[in-house]
Formats: C-alpha cells, structure tokens, sequence
C-alpha cells in the first residue's frame, strides 16, 4: 500500500525504505570487489576488443618511458658533448615517439570508451530483462524508485571505472611499475630511496580509502532516497497539488538534497585529504631525491642525463601512484555499486518456471462460439480450482482464500461479488500466476498452471482493469501492446469494436496521436475503451474484467458497457463487480466473504436466498 503524502514527509532522509533482504547492504570490501569482478563476465563478449586497448596501453606506457632515456640521451650525449647532430637525431626520434604515443592513446581512449559504453548497455539489459521476471510481489517490497536509481545512477557508476577509471588507472599502474624498473636501471642508490618512501604515499590509501567506499555507498543510498520520493511525489502531483502539499514537499525534499550534500561534502573532505597527502609526500620525496642525486652528479658518481632520467622517472612514479590513490575512491565506489547492482540479478523469481512447462491448447474467441451454438463442448477457456489456499506474504496469519474449489466452463460469464477483502482480486492474481497457492492447484485447460510456462498461462489470458494502463505513447500503439503484429487495420477493427473510433478521429492526429503519461489526455470512458479495444486486439481465451465501470459517468458506462458485451461474446469471462447491476445477467454469480465461496448462483436464486448477496442487493436496489 502506498504511504500518504504527509507520512513520506516525515521520513527521515537517512532512512530508507524496508526492502527484502536480498537487497540488503553490505560493506565488506571484499565482498563488494568480488560482486564488481563478477560483473566483468559482461566484458567477455568484446575480449578481442579489450586485448586491442591494453596493446596500445602497453605501447602508449612504453613509449612515455623510452621519453626518458631519449631525454638522458639529449643531455648527455647532446647538450653536454655539444654534439649538434646527435642532438638532431634524438629530437626526430622523439617527434616519432610522440607521434606513436599519439595514435596509441587515442586507440586506448576510443576503445576503453567503447568497452565501458557496450559494458553498461549490457548490463542494465540484464538487470531490467530480470526484473520483468520478478512478479508483483516484489515491487511490494522495494520502492520502484530505488530500483530505477540502481539501473541508471549504479551501472552509470560502473561504466565509469570500467570505460574510464580501468583503463586511466591501469596506465599508471604500468607507468608506476615501468617507472620504478627503468628507475632502478637508472641508479639503484636513488631507487631504494624512493622504495623506502612507497609506504608513507601508500599509508593515506589504506587509512582512508575505506572510510571513501562507505561514503560512495552512502552516496548512492540518499540518491536513491531522493530518487523515489520525487518519482512518487511527481507520479501523485495531481493530489500533491490539490491538498495544496508542495511546501511540505519542498521540505521534505529539502531534506533529502541536503543528505545527499553532507554525505557528499563528507567524502570530498576526506578523499581531498586523501589526495593532497599523496600528492604533498610523492613530491617531497622528489626533492629530497634531487637533493641526493644532485650531490651524485656533483661527485661525478651519476651524469646529468641519468639524473634527469631519474627525475622524469621519479615524477612519473609520484604521478601515478597519486592517480591510483585517487582512482581507488572510485573504485570502491563502483565496488558498490556493483554490489547493488548484483543483488538485482541474484534477487530469484517468486514463481518459479516449470523445468519441462506442459502446453495449454487453445482455440480462438470465434472457435468457442461456434463450438458452443453447435452444443459441442469448446476446449479453450476452461478455468478450475481445486482447494485453492493463499496467504499473502505481508499477511501470513490471515487466508486471502481459503480452500477455494469450482469451475468456469469455456464461454461462460461469471461474476465475482462480495465485499471488499473477500478474496476476488486475489483470484484474478491466482489465474495471471503473479502469486501461486500455497495448496490446492488452479488449472486452464485441464493443466496445472504452475506446470505450464508463464508465457503461456498469460497469453491466453487478457485483463481490462478498473483503472486502465495507458502508456505514454500512440493510440495505436497502446492498442497494439497485445498483439504487435497486428496490422492498421486491425487496430482499427479492434478499435471500432470497442466503440473508440468516434474519439479517436476526433483526436489531433487520430490513431498517432500521444496520449500523455498514463493517458492523460484521455477521459476515464476513453482510456477504458481504448484498453477494451487492447483486449479485442489481443484474442485470447479468458477475458478478466475487474471493476471496469465502477468510476465512470452514465453515459461512459454506457459505451464501456456495449464494448465488453461485444468482447465477451465467446470468451470465458470473470467479472469483478461492486456494483451488481452490472453482473445481473452473467450465467453465474460467485460470492466471496474472507478468502471464502459462500454462495453460488443467479441473481434471482441468491436474492431468494436470502443471504450476504440478498443483503448487499437490497442495499444497492433499494
């Protein structure tokens, strides 16, 4: 259930939202680097690619450290030999060298860049291609804001380590290495200096980055805050408006921005001191080893040009290890993410897809009616429940049904009425499969439901709801989401059917014409005629219809009404319906009182019996 306005204002930012426990956070390092690793499977499609952009990374590195020794070269052989033309020499072989170390890095940029874009569409595939498998009951569990904030701001995050932070990081790692052998070439006295310093860079890295890695994931989790409260806040902005509520939601959003700041001001303050030490220590220690080589040259124990290779060494060194220090915030940053990210994937489905799903025959609305003007008994459309008992997982004390048994043959128009809580929605979830029983078996056809596979079980199935979906697309388009071969034509057809043509021509651009988010620029009559015409479209067997006039003016209802006529006709129909003058004429009449079948018949037998539907009847009728 949706928390109220008010209720979401008093929400501290700090806290977020009870969400199953698969999503719960972690923050063990190694953990979190693992579920980052395990995510690199995604790279394995593009390896050759991959192996391309670290060749030109190792040729870039390589190219940048043999710079040093064309610079010991120039000096010495050079500037202090006074040799015009070894220096001439040299410099053509740097410009060549600088051309090399050109196209490399521009090799290693494009491709990485490459690699990190098709790493992220891949992954946020995966991630949305698995929560379409998730059902119903787990979007009841986690707010739908921070499951888009994990597919956007999360992948976003990994792509910019693996696209750019991988590849920048990996160079200087191997300039760091490089530069430490081509150091120790160059002097060892001056290397085992520099090796005598590495701990004091490294200390701050290890000190500091961990406390980094929790804030990026605190980061990420007041984004997420954010993310929900506005998606919920500007989806309800109609109600919002109406109760005059934006200054408590400027507020409380207010909150939340400045959640999302402190952390932010938090981990800048430490991974600034983080960098500033490395920085401050890196150079330091190069003046103190210009200090001591200088002495060396002075003592003729080192030349000029080894010093000064030392140096361009020394400064890449020093470079490099400030660039992976810095690098590793946002490693552990995408570390999290990741870790976000795989709880995602791993999160399983509650219904479970059968190992070796059984076929559910069919036949077609014409087919049944045919079949049941001729007497013979149609095949297609027939739903049982055998001792059917639920209980949602947020009411584990109390049956939403309650061994619940009976039979709807193929063609026929049964209603399901009661009161509120009887149990009636909770069939429909039942037949769509968004939650299965905990005993008894529901049956189409005469198979189990949980042997079929779910695709199955659901295409022969269409549901036109109280409040239809209406997406944020054409007429056309949203008539056509049951059937996307369907043609021009076809939608048309179906649409005449429904008795939506006359709006829809009226409608700026007729059939193309954008409906708004959620069809706003339809009318309740428009939209239920428009996801009528859906299920016309769409064919199938079973037609659920649920509470489908229940909001709409005398003359909309009329309309609705003569489109599910039509609709009906053939088709095996479950009705659920308040408003019983509605379902007076179905074949059937089911009433439900908590998770129960109290009562089955007509609407002139369950009057006369004077029962819960007699009472609810003279309430109505009176």
């Amino acid at each position: 259930m949706t928390p109220s306005t008010s209720s979401r204002a008093a929400l501290p930012p700090s806290s977020t939202a009870p969400t199953d426990s698969a999503l719960s956070a972690s923050d063990k390092p190694a953990r979190s680097l693992n579920k980052l690793f395990a995510l690199l499977r995604f790279l394995l499609p593009h390896k050759w690619r991959l192996v391309l952009a670290l060749l030109a990374l190792a040729v870039a590195a390589s190219t940048v450290l043999l710079i040093g020794q064309g610079l010991k070269h120039v000096i010495d052989q050079g500037f202090s030999a006074q040799n015009a033309a070894t220096l001439d020499a040299t410099l053509f072989a740097l410009c060549g060298m600088l051309l090399v170390l050109g196209a490399s890095t521009y090799a290693r940029y494009y491709l990485m860049t490459w690699i990190g874009q098709r790493f992220v569409a891949d992954v946020r595939r995966a991630v949305f291609d698995h929560l379409l498998t998730l059902s119903p009951s787990f979007y009841e569990r986690i707010r739908t804001g921070e499951v888009i904030s994990r597919l956007t701001n999360d992948t976003a995050s990994i792509e910019n380590v693996v696209g750019g932070v991988f590849s920048f990081a990996l160079r200087n790692l191997v300039l760091l290495i490089g530069g430490l052998v081509m150091m120790f070439v160059t002097s060892v006295k001056l290397s085992l200096l520099v090796i005598c310093v590495i701990p004091l860079v490294m200390a701050p890295i290890v000190l500091l980055g961990r406390r980094v890695r929790k804030l990026s994931r605190e980061a990420t989790d007041r984004v997420a805050d954010a993310s929900a409260y506005v998606d919920e806040t500007l989806h309800e902005v109609r109600t919002v408006q109406a109760y005059v509520h934006e200054p408590v939601d400027r507020v409380s959003f207010g909150r939340y921005a400045e959640a999302i700041f402190n952390v932010g001001a938090t981990k800048a303050r430490i991974q600034g001191a983080l960098i500033a030490a490395v920085i401050v220590l890196a150079f330091g220690a190069i003046g103190v080893i210009l200090w001591v080589g200088g002495r060396d040259v002075i003592q003729r124990v080192l030349t000029p040009g080894a010093l000064s290779a030392f140096v361009f060494y020394a400064i890449i060194v020093a470079n490099a290890s400030a660039a992976v220090s810095e690098m590793y915030g946002e490693l552990m940053r995408a570390a999290g993410a990741s870790e976000r990210l795989s709880e995602l994937l791993e999160t399983p489905a509650d219904i479970a897809e059968p190992e070796s799903p059984v076929a559910i025959s069919d036949m077609n609305a014409v087919a049944v009616k045919a079949a049941l003007a001729n007497s013979v008994p149609a095949k297609s459309g027939r739903i049982q429940m055998e001792d059917v008992t639920f209980f949602y997982p947020s009411r584990p004390d109390t049956p939403a049904l309650d061994r619940v048994s009976g039979e709807i043959t193929p063609g026929e128009v049964v209603a399901l009425v009661g009161p509120s809580g009887a149990g009636k929605t909770t069939v429909f979830q039942m037949l769509l499969r968004f939650y299965d029983p905990q005993a008894g078996r529901v049956l189409m056809n005469g198979v189990d439901i949980r042997h079929a596979s779910i695709e199955d079980v659901r295409k022969h199935i269409a549901l036109v709801s109280q409040d239809p979906v209406i997406f944020a697309a054409s007429v056309a388009d949203n008539v056509r989401y049951g059937n996307l071969k369907a043609s021009d034509a076809d939608v048309r057809a179906a649409c005449d059917a429904a008795f939506a043509t006359e709006f829809i021509d009226r409608l700026p651009a007729g059939f193309d014409t954008y409906l708004g988010e959620r069809g706003v620029r339809l009318s309740g009559g428009q939209r239920q005629r428009v996801a009528i015409a859906r299920a016309f479209l769409a064919d199938r067997s079973i037609l659920l219809l649920d509470e489908a006039t229940s909001a709409l003016d005398a003359e909309s209802e009329r309309m609705v009404q003569l489109a599910m006529e039509k609709l009906m006709q053939g088709r095996t129909t479950l009705i659920i319906a308040h408003r019983l003058a509605t379902v007076k004429s179905a074949d059937r009449l089911i009433v439900m009182e908590q998770g129960r079948i109290v009562s089955i018949g007509t609407h002139a037998s369950l009057v006369a019996e004077e029962g819960l539907y007699a009472r609810l009847a003279a309430l109505q009728f009176s």
